[in-house]
């Protein structure tokens, strides 16, 4: 399995898993890289997963909708145009030969979804051999979180715990290139985090190098991105510095996520 991110507007990622002949794009907020990328791999499109609504990750649907050999996923709650098959969490859709568990994520929007591939030990297509892999859309950024245009906080927080859960190498395929300006205000919230200064260089040569900073790792996330770290002294000590009412997880959570608003 190959997993290619495809740059599409300003910042936006558009997510490309092939196996050398078959393909699954996510989020096609724009059909020209994927039909590009799809046209120079000679990949049949057998299925497209739609993380939520919003036009830069639903766009390109039209244009693909000739060239696709299967379904459109995309989630339960949302309006997503047709064809659509709709899903919610704790269901399971299939594509490549693989699994995909979805996951809901309210927050971003109101019904947003990810989706999840955990690989099976000794899989014997050796399809299943790499990690784990979460497409999340615009939930979990690389050191940040999306915005709350439809859900609350409490939603957010929830859905970002959701996913902090899961195991610690698993591929973080978010859809924009937000890295530096997320780590930026990450070091504004921990300025003492180590590990949060050397991923910071990391990913800063990177972009030097007009590279992508994704996919990230969840493992890695955990030790570099407040929005994660909720009940980290240090964290609380600076939500609590910027309006946390109290030091629980969901009011820090929220104090964070105003002052990243206003940051």
């Amino acid at each position: 399995m190959k997993l290619i991110a495809l740059p599409a507007f300003t910042d936006n990622y558009i997510w490309l898993l092939h196996n050398g002949v078959d393909a699954v794009v996510i989020d096609p907020g724009d059909a020209a890289p994927a039909l590009a990328a799809l046209d120079r791999l000679q990949l049949n499109l057998v299925a497209i997963l739609l993380t939520h609504h919003h036009a830069d990750h639903i766009g390109g649907v039209p244009a693909l909708l000739p060239r696709l050999q299967g379904p459109v996923y995309g989630p339960a709650l949302e309006v997503i145009p047709e064809p659509c098959i709709r899903v919610r969490g704790g269901e399971k859709v299939q594509a490549l030969g693989l699994s995909f568990e979805v996951i809901d994520v309210p927050g971003h929007t109101s019904g947003h979804i990810a989706y999840f591939h955990l690989p099976q030990i000794g899989a014997a297509d050796g399809a299943d051999t790499d990690a784990p892999v979460l497409f999340c859309g615009d939930t979990l950024f690389i050191g940040g979180c999306g915005r709350l245009f439809e859900g609350t906080p409490t939603q957010m927080h929830q859905s970002l715990q959701a996913l902090a859960a899961l195991p610690g190498d698993t591929r973080v395929c978010c859809a924009h290139e937000y890295t530096l300006s997320s780590l930026k205000f990450a070091r504004a919230v921990e300025p003492d985090n180590a590990a949060l200064a050397r991923y910071t260089h990391q990913c800063e040569q990177l972009r030097t190098a007009d590279q992508p900073t994704v996919p990230g790792r969840i493992e890695d996330e955990l030790a570099i991105n407040p929005f994660l770290r909720c009940t980290v002294p240090a964290v609380m000590n600076a939500a609590r510095s910027h309006g946390a009412s109290s030091d629980q997880p969901v009011d820090v959570f929220t104090a964070l996520r105003q002052w990243k608003n206003n940051f």
